[in-house]
C-alpha cells in the first residue's frame, strides 16, 4: 500500500513497486501538488493509510513525503511504525551483508548505533542536522548507509542523498530475505522512547542557553557540532537552535518514558533559567 500524498514520488513509486513484483494499492497517486493530508508523515496524518492497510489486508504501508526523499512505515496490522525505524531497518539489512561505517545526524535514534555494534562494532559518524551534512559524512567516510531519523535513507550505491525509492527497496528486500513481517522485524530492534519538544527562544539568546547547558554538563560526554548533545549509558538529549524559526528544539531518547521525560526536564530547566 503506497501513499504518495499527491507529491513528486507517485509515478516513480508505483513503477518501482510493480517492477519489484508487488501488488500495488496506490492512494493519493496524482503528482499534482494538491496534498491529500498534512504532509508531515506523522501517525495523526497517516491515519487514513493505517486504515487502508487494515481494510485491504496489505503487508505494508509506505508513506512518501511530498518531494519523495523521506519514507514512513505502517505495518501489516495497520500500526504506524514511524520514521525513525525506516533508517534502522534499512541499516540492519545493509549491515547484514556489507558491514561498514554508517552516518546519522545528532538527533537520530540510537537504534542505528546498536545495529552497527551488532555488525562487528562498526562506527556511526554523527553529524549536524541536515541532509547535506549526513551526505558529506557518507562520502568522506565511505559509509555503507546513512540517513536521518525523519525517514531519510541514503544508500550511496544509488544516490548520495535521501531517497524514498532506495528506502522502499531496502525495506522490502529485508522482508523478502528474512520471510518476516514488518511488525516482527520491528520487534527485533531494541525499542527506545523518544520525545521531541520546542520552545520559543530569540536568536540572540540561543548561544546563552547552549553555554549554560555546556557548563552544567561539562563533565559528561558532549558533542557540540550542532547545538549540544549529551550522551549517557541510559539515553541522550540534544538541544539546538532552529535555523529557520526563533525556537529551540530538545530531542531526547531513553529506555522508558520516565527516563526520557527526566532528561528533557533537566535541559528545559536550564533553558528556562536563562530565559526567565
Amino acid at each position: 500500500m503506497l501513499d504518495s500524498i499527491n507529491g513528486a514520488g507517485g509515478t516513480g513509486g508505483a513503477m518501482l513497486l510493480r517492477q519489484l513484483g508487488c501488488d500495488v494499492a496506490h492512494v493519493n497517486a496524482e503528482p499534482n501538488g494538491l496534498f491529500a493530508h498534512p504532509p508531515e508523515p506523522t501517525a495523526e496524518n497517516l491515519a487514513g493509510l493505517c486504515e487502508a492497510v487494515r481494510e485491504r489486508g496489505a503487508q505494508i504501508g509506505l508513506a512518501q513525503d511530498p518531494d519523495a526523499d523521506r519514507l514512513a512505515l505502517v505495518d501489516e496490522n495497520g500500526t504506524y511504525i514511524g520514521e525513525e525505524y525506516t533508517l534502522a531497518l534499512a541499516a540492519r539489512h545493509v549491515l547484514s551483508s556489507r558491514p561498514g561505517p554508517c552516518a546519522a545526524n545528532l538527533s537520530t535514534s540510537r537504534m542505528i548505533d546498536g545495529l552497527a555494534e551488532q555488525a562487528g562494532g562498526q562506527v556511526v559518524h554523527r553529524t549536524p542536522v541536515g541532509e547535506a551534512h549526513v551526505a558529506r559524512a557518507v562520502l568522506e567516510n565511505d559509509c555503507v548507509i546513512g540517513g536521518e531519523g525523519n525517514g531519510g535513507v541514503i544508500d550511496p550505491r544509488v544516490v548520495p542523498v535521501r531517497d524514498s525509492f532506495a528506502a522502499i527497496g531496502l525495506i522490502l528486500d529485508l522482508m523478502a530475505a528474512t520471510g518476516k513481517t514488518l511488525s516482527q522485524l520491528v520487534d527485533e530492534i531494541p525499542r527506545f522512547t523518544m520525545v521531541k519538544q520546542k520552545f520559543p527562544c530569540d536568536a540572540d539568546k540561543i548561544a546563552r542557553v547552549l553555554d549554560a547547558v555546556r557548563v552544567t554538563f561539562a563533565d559528561e560526554n558532549l558533542n557540540d557540532a550542532d547545538g549540544i548533545r549529551i550522551d549517557w549509558p541510559e539515553g541522550w538529549v540534544h538541544v539546538r537552535g532552529s535555523n529557520t524559526e526563533p525556537i529551540m528544539r530538545i530531542i531526547a531518547e531513553a529506555g522508558d518514558q520516565g527516563m526520557v521525560d527526566d532528561l528533557v526536564a533537566r535541559v528545559r530547566a536550564i533553558a528556562d533559567g536563562v530565559l526567565e
